[in-house]
């Protein structure tokens, strides 16, 4: 009976270290219920995710919906460059937040490297709003621009 007793004890903790912690999910919780409070409008929000292998620029959703409804884009720069591009420093604003101006062309790119097609995205406009914004990623590798992760967003 002791042996069983123990066996069960050292069987719940050894669950118990195995599960993951959250870190993160306060601040999702908090970042998701502002972002249920956003007024609707002509206008998106964006985040960037650089890549080194990839072309993409990032991931853009609707005011008011959960960044899991974001859809990766290409960035079609004819009428805006975008912020990166017109420093002439591409990348340097990975992970960062936008509100965004622009609209989704109805057309779609092919991108090479990843061998997907995306859809396009006409910018006419970008403010930042966070340089350190919460994490919305499943695989916090994803954040590393030298890793080959496209998983969307939760």
């Amino acid at each position: 009976m002791k042996f069983r007793l123990l066996a069960a004890t050292l069987c719940g903790l050894l669950v118990i270290g195995c599960t993951t912690v959250d870190s993160d999910a306060p601040a999702r919780a908090a970042m998701n219920a502002a972002i249920r409070t956003e007024a609707p409008g002509d206008y998106f929000f964006g985040r960037r995710m650089y890549k080194q292998d990839y072309k993409v620029w990032g991931w853009v959703r609707e005011p008011g919906r959960l960044w899991n409804t974001a859809r990766l884009v290409m960035l079609n720069e004819q009428r805006m460059l975008a912020p990166d591009r017109t420093r002439n420093a591409i990348g340097s604003d990975h992970n960062t937040e936008y509100k965004l101006k622009g609209y989704f062309s109805g057309e779609t790119v092919y991108e090479p490297a990843s061998d997907r097609i995306y859809p396009e995205f006409v910018l006419t406009g970008a403010e930042v709003l966070s340089i350190n914004p919460p994490n919305i990623y499943q695989v916090k590798k994803q954040m590393d621009p030298s890793v080959r992760i496209l998983i969307p967003p939760r």
